[in-house]
């Protein structure tokens, strides 16, 4: 029996939706060649990260064993599966691989984080491989909600590995290549040892519907809105971009892209040939002398994002534009889980407007890109592999398929992040877990969810902060009485007198009745001062504040 192994390890998006990582390695156990499948990053929230920009896979384990690692995988161009590349690559300095459209988007993110844009290499199609290695990786075309998507085919010594990214089984996407179910055979036929699957929607029991199903109702809104019509999708979604210009062009609307991310996506999708009839655009500037019924905006923000072009124009104004009583606004998107505050909030203040809001309740203006639970089956059975095993998606979403899978008769197991799989058998074997997490991207640093730094911001949202500031002399008395600042609380509490006031006179009496060890010792003196202020606030406002003490000592 063979001492090499196959292994596969995921860092980010095993367990959960977004900063997509994956870990493959052949060889002997603790030294087997690597390579990294996507980079990506999640986003923050006021709840669990306030103040984060954004949050990355702990990628320690992988910048541990940076000298094993060959090469750097990306699927496909969305934030969650590349969004981490230029924050990453030069703790890594592996070479990045990827297609047209998304090699085009890595090196604007190498640049944007001085990382040298050489290192991202363009990749061809399938049958076109890479060598990394042990590994030969092939980019098999796949239909998603973003161009130039692929699966990947590794080939190694101990089998093929088909990892299928993001993925749905559209034969007609508008943008992009259709899903080609003869291909995906071809490439199956002489045995794939593990198919790698993404489990997105694998509750959704009804076949995924085409993107092109969704151009024709979009079309018939438009024609039908008497005055200036505002969309929104995910900017990355440029066929969806291309069919709401396609509607509005059509309706005898001028065109105006709104929105950085927007902009970039189309200039990327031009440049790199993926779109090439893309109806002429008006710039916001032109747009404010084109009459108000003929004009249609395409906007950032389908999620809510507070500084996105949409949640700008709900608060009034974006670009000189503004919306008026009797516009229509379209959210041509789905709300991503955790994002429904951000998105109703924009819904009321366009409301609020008298705007007419549509969204896709009626399921006529948006469809997934990704493949629903009879495409999970259906494409299961194309590729017949030895074995699934579920990615991307929450606990629940694995789960329901390893269960899919096993039902149909093939072996499968729940692997989330950290969980290292061996591949090398008739069915996925766990052999270890490593130690993961998430990253932090707090303004310009990068600090550990552990850290303590984020817990500290959430108590001092939660309780408030308080200020104690003593000076002692050089006979540890105290010199005058301690004075508190306070931030996040209220002035005045239970008993009606200023809450400063009843909190210093608390101190100083215990400051009076302190002896003279704890006067000599400044911990025990800050772990004193730090009690007495937090009972007296909490029988005042019932709230137990964050408190800093600072003790002066006069030499």
């Amino acid at each position: 029996m063979s001492s090499e192994r196959l292994i596969y390890l995921p860092l980010g998006g095993a367990g959960e939706i977004g900063m997509n990582a994956y870990v493959y390695g052949y060889g002997k156990q603790g030294s087997e060649r690597l390579i990294l499948v996507d980079l990506g990053v999640t986003f923050s929230d006021m709840e669990t990260s306030p103040g984060v920009d954004l949050i990355f896979p702990d990628m320690t384990w992988l910048i541990e064993n940076k000298d094993r690692l060959e090469a750097i995988f990306i699927t496909h161009g969305h934030e969650d599966h590349i969004g981490a590349v230029g924050h990453f690559w030069d703790r890594l300095g592996a070479p990045v691989y990827a297609r047209t459209f998304t090699a085009n988007l890595a090196r604007r993110k190498m640049v944007d984080h001085g990382q040298p844009e050489e290192a991202v290499k363009t990749a061809s199609t399938w049958p076109e491989t890479i060598s990394a290695g042990p590994f030969t990786v092939g980019f098999l075309p796949v239909s998603h909600s973003i161009p130039e998507s692929g699966a990947l085919v590794i080939d190694s010594p101990a089998g093929r590995v088909i990892h299928t990214g993001d993925f749905k089984l559209d034969e007609t996407p508008v943008v992009g290549e259709p899903f080609d179910p003869d291909l995906w055979a071809s490439v199956s036929k002489g045995g794939v040892q593990a198919l790698v699957c993404d489990s997105t929607n694998v509750f959704s029991r009804h076949e995924g519907r085409s993107e092109a199903t969704v151009g024709p109702e979009i079309e018939k809104l438009v024609s039908a809105a008497p005055n200036m019509v505002a969309a929104t999708t995910f900017a990355s979604n440029v066929a969806r971009v291309k069919t709401l210009a396609e509607a509005g062009h059509r309706a005898g609307r001028s065109i105006c892209l709104m929105g950085r991310a927007m902009r970039r996506m189309i200039e990327a999708a031009i440049e790199t040939g993926v779109l090439s009839d893309f109806p002429k655009v008006v710039s916001p500037e032109d747009a404010q002398n084109i009459p108000r019924e003929n004009l249609m905006l395409l906007v950032t923000g389908s999620q809510g994002e507070r500084r996105a072009a949409t949640a700008q124009l709900a608060r009034g104004k974006h670009n000189g534009m503004t919306l008026k009583e009797g516009d229509l606004f379209l959210f041509s998107s789905k709300t991503i889980p955790g994002n429904e505050k951000g998105v109703i909030r924009i819904v009321n203040q366009l409301s609020e407007m008298g705007v007419d809001v549509v969204d896709d309740s009626s399921g006529l203006y948006h469809v997934s890109g990704h493949a629903n639970g009879p495409d999970l089956e259906r494409l299961q059975d194309i590729v017949n592999p030895k074995m699934v095993v579920p990615m991307h998606g929450e606990h629940r979403h694995l789960r329901q398929h390893a269960k899919l899978a096993e039902a149909k008769g093939r072996a499968s197991v729940v692997a989330v992040n950290g969980t290292m799989l061996d591949l090398s058998g008739d069915a996925p074997k766990v052999t270890e877990f490593v130690e993961t997490g998430r990253t932090y991207l707090d303004g310009k640093v990068k600090i550990g969810a552990l850290d303590g730094i984020v817990r500290d911001r959430i108590r001092m949202a939660l309780n408030g902060h308080a200020i104690v500031n003593v000076i002692l002399d050089e006979d540890d008395e105290p010199l005058g009485e301690p004075w508190v600042e306070l931030m996040g609380l209220p002035e005045q509490g239970s008993s009606f007198a200023p809450l400063v006031d009843v909190l210093e006179e608390d101190l100083s009496q215990f400051l009076g009745r302190a002896g003279e060890k704890t006067l000599a010792d400044d911990d025990k003196l800050t772990e004193g001062m730090r009690r007495v202020l937090r009972n007296s606030a909490m029988g005042e406002i019932g709230k137990k504040p964050e408190v800093t003490v600072i003790i002066s000592r006069m030499s």
